[in-house]
């Protein structure tokens, strides 16, 4: 059952390969609102030294920065007008009023708004910083411009896994990634925003470990595990948006990424 765990799934968990590599993707060009995205990742892959020729166990994880340009999903600071609610939390901790105000117009709910952080829930379910609504690495147009999630990154991740696989003849997962904090612990982790071609989750609950014991709460979150791994090759300011990691071996299946958010009857933070 998607988002909610009720059992797990009839899929096979495979087994990690005990190797994993990540190849960082050279070549890729500044994302403009209405590149072929899929097309630019294709000919980063054919100049790379060493992503071909791919390999059924090899995922391609892609930031949300760059396929939120492809995709418009841009908003320019120079036309939003700022609430007064937003002006003054943005006075009082030296943040940009305006993209406080989009991050507000984004949110389903507004989780927490203190010490100069806005945490909301966006509409996809995802608990974030700032809605995923982002000032960094925008090219030129930084400081005017914010990208905002793509309406729906497992989309995302079907479109460029369809042109992949049309194109290169190996059908790779593809993970949308974006960078998260994390509760009671200083520092970004990326962690996968959109799927396709795997299962984001692995459910280990009723499995023997090592030892033979039945894990009663072992649930690995891969996609999320694979989008870090990834993120160590790009960097955040080296201009590297994509990149193969290798041997990761998921687990296959057209997983979405519902499947990785908890329901609210399981939340005990709120």
């Amino acid at each position: 059952m998607r988002g909610r765990l009720g059992g797990r799934a009839a899929h096979e968990i495979r087994p990690p390969g005990g190797r994993l590599s990540v190849i960082a993707l050279a070549g890729l060009p500044e994302i403009r609102p209405g590149d072929d995205l899929a097309v630019l990742l294709i000919e980063a892959i054919r100049g790379t030294e060493g992503a071909l020729p791919l390999a059924e166990d090899d995922v391609l994880v892609v930031t949300q920065k760059v396929v939120s340009k492809a995709e418009g999903a841009l908003v320019d600071l120079t036309t939003v007008h700022p609430r007064p609610e937003a002006v003054a939390f943005a006075e009082r901790w030296d943040r940009d009023p305006r993209q406080l105000e989009v991050v507000l117009r984004e949110a389903r709910r507004i989780v927490r708004m203190a010490n100069g952080v806005l945490i909301t829930q966006t509409s996809h379910g995802f608990i974030c910083a700032n809605g995923g609504v982002d000032a960094s690495n925008m090219g030129p147009e930084s400081g005017n411009v914010v990208t905002l999630l793509p309406a729906d990154p497992d989309a995302s991740a079907d479109r460029i896994r369809a042109a992949v696989r049309s194109a290169l003849g190996v059908d790779v997962p593809v993970i949308v990634s974006d960078s998260f904090g994390r509760p009671w612990r200083w520092g970004i982790v990326d962690v996968a925003i959109g799927v396709s071609g795997l299962m984001p989750i692995d459910d280990l609950r009723g499995t023997p470990d090592a030892d033979g014991r039945i894990m009663r709460s072992t649930i690995r979150a891969t996609a999320d595990e694979i989008a870090t791994a990834a993120e160590l090759a790009l960097g955040k300011t080296a201009r590297r948006p994509a990149a193969i990691v290798r041997g990761a071996n998921p687990t296959r299946g057209e997983g979405r990424i519902a499947d990785v958010l908890m329901p609210p009857e399981f939340d005990l933070f709120q």
